[in-house]
């Protein structure tokens, strides 16, 4: 729709005069045919749409994956926080058996200076944990907000490694790989878009114009006119030496894409390859470290009792049973949680941990 008002000056022989003279014009055309050009931007865009939005998937799941993370790493410290605790307290226990023995036999003075030593090394140990725990918890609340939830049962999660074959062929249908692909469409998209714009172009349009023109003299005072056009327009490429290389660039661009999602791809399922050993390695390390664990429950309880009753052992043999045996139980949490941590980057690399989690 177009309007114009604008006065006219007219002067000639024996004949003068001004006018205001106003224009209304009113066009309609459609394209009818444009080689697919229109088509391709609208899949174009709608192939954007869609990697934007697995783009919007893709952060949730890392963010997904690095609180449950932080979830098992404030678990290990909390669990580790607690064994150190039992172990202050077993030392507690041991200092003041020392001191009521020092107290009639200051020969063995030395023996509770070494216990003491021990139970503050116990200490120490305990106040590393709970100083770790409340970091990662500090963090945590940066993403989920106060009231955290308690740790118990966190140690029954993720403990079965998933069948490598299966996560391999859910590899392909992660949101990463999607968004990729969805990336090297509308480049698809954009190159038959440039390819189209080489064809003709057929269009149908109607138009509409009056002019109304008032004043004193001149040859347009007074008039009055209209006119009424309709037809068909068709634009042909005549020459265009630019549209073959731009055409190329945009092909090879789409190419480029479709590789960088294979390279993607072949990527992930090598970390899944190399995530899955470290899984099973950390639950092999866990149950080997069980079967010594249990051993070492017996070792120290047989220590004790000896340098106890029978004196057969030295105060150096008993604090060296406990400290391994505590050692033990902390290398027991880390592999559990190494595992737990294992499985759930597994589950992030397949089918998504955010699916997993509801």
């Amino acid at each position: 729709l177009a309007g114009s008002v604008s006065p006219s000056l007219e002067a000639s022989k024996g004949n003068s005069g001004a006018s205001l003279q106003a224009r209304a014009g009113i066009t309609l055309s459609q394209l009818l045919y444009d080689g697919g050009r229109g088509d391709r931007l609208v899949d174009w865009r709608r192939q954007q749409a869609e990697a934007a939005r697995l783009g919007m998937l893709s952060t949730q799941e890392q963010i997904t994956l690095a609180t449950t993370s932080m979830a098992f790493e404030r678990s290990r410290f909390r669990m580790q926080a607690v064994i150190y605790g039992q172990n202050v307290r077993k030392m507690g226990c041991l200092v003041q058996a020392l001191e009521a023995i020092v107290a009639a036999d200051k020969g063995r003075t030395s023996e509770l200076v070494q216990a003491r030593k021990q139970l503050q090394q116990a200490e120490l140990q305990q106040v590393q944990a709970q100083s770790q725990a409340r970091q990662v918890e500090a963090k945590l609340r940066r993403v989920v907000g106060d009231g955290l939830p308690g740790t118990e049962g966190m140690a029954t999660l993720l403990l079965a490694v998933p069948e490598l074959p299966a996560v391999l062929s859910a590899a392909e249908r992660s949101v990463d790989i999607h968004q990729l692909a969805a990336n090297a469409r509308a480049l698809t998209e954009i190159a038959r878009v440039v390819e189209a714009g080489n064809k003709p172009q057929v269009s149908w349009n109607v138009g509409g114009s009056a002019l109304l023109a008032g004043g004193s003299g001149g040859t347009n005072a007074g008039q009055h006119s209209g006119s009424l056009s309709a037809g068909l327009t068709l634009s042909v490429p005549l020459l265009n030496p630019a549209i073959g290389y731009s055409t190329q660039a945009a092909r090879k661009r789409a190419e480029a894409a479709n590789l960088q999602r294979a390279e993607a791809l072949e990527q992930r399922r090598q970390r899944i390859v190399e995530v899955h050993e470290q899984a099973g390695a950390a639950f092999d390390r866990l149950k080997r470290v069980g079967l010594v664990l249990r051993d070492s429950d017996r070792l120290r309880n047989f220590t004790l009792q000896q340098w106890q009753q029978m004196g057969r052992r030295s105060l150096f043999d008993v604090i060296a049973a406990e400290t391994d045996h505590y050692n033990l139980r902390v290398q027991y949490i880390n592999a559990l949680h190494d595992g737990q941590q294992m499985n759930a980057m597994l589950t992030s690399l397949g089918t998504g941990l955010s699916d997993w989690l509801r």
